[in-house]
């Protein structure tokens, strides 16, 4: 009897150890759903002449690749998402949803190309957009 349990105990420990790593994944994974939407955030989107100086120039070091990031000054909270080089202008970007969860903010836009037939010239832009929202230490989850 003792010589069974000696050899199964390596194939039960493992069996404990892939049930505890699949109990903590769902654990995860089920925590992460939790964060329901809580209520729809207001904002505005901030005319580049708006756009505060020092986040101007974060933005002009980041632009020729997708980014996506926060800054705040004393009031409000700014959220930015870059697209990166597009060959050509005529893109504009669409704010699907930004509401608050349980403990995050969460932010969807989508970019949006030139319609067809419209003249978009043959230089590069670099679309992005700069979302002011009232001030929050909640991180912020981009999708």
């Amino acid at each position: 009897m003792k010589r069974l349990v000696m050899k199964q105990w390596p194939i039960l420990f493992g069996l404990a150890v892939l049930m505890l790593t699949g109990a903590l994944l769902s654990g995860c994974i089920f925590n992460k759903d939790k964060g329901g939407k809580v209520r729809d955030l207001e904002f505005s989107v901030v005319a580049e002449g708006d756009i505060p100086q020092e986040l101007k120039q974060i933005i002009g070091e980041k632009m020729q690749s997708p980014f996506k990031l926060t800054f705040s000054d004393d009031q409000n909270l700014y959220i930015v998402t870059g697209y990166g080089r597009q060959a050509s202008g005529g893109y504009s970007i669409a704010v699907n949803e930004l509401y608050l969860t349980d403990n995050s903010i969460v932010l969807n836009t989508e970019l949006i190309g030139p319609g067809k037939g419209e003249n978009v010239g043959t230089e590069a832009s670099y679309p992005f957009i700069v979302i002011k929202t009232e001030m929050s230490e909640l991180p912020v989850v981009f999708q």
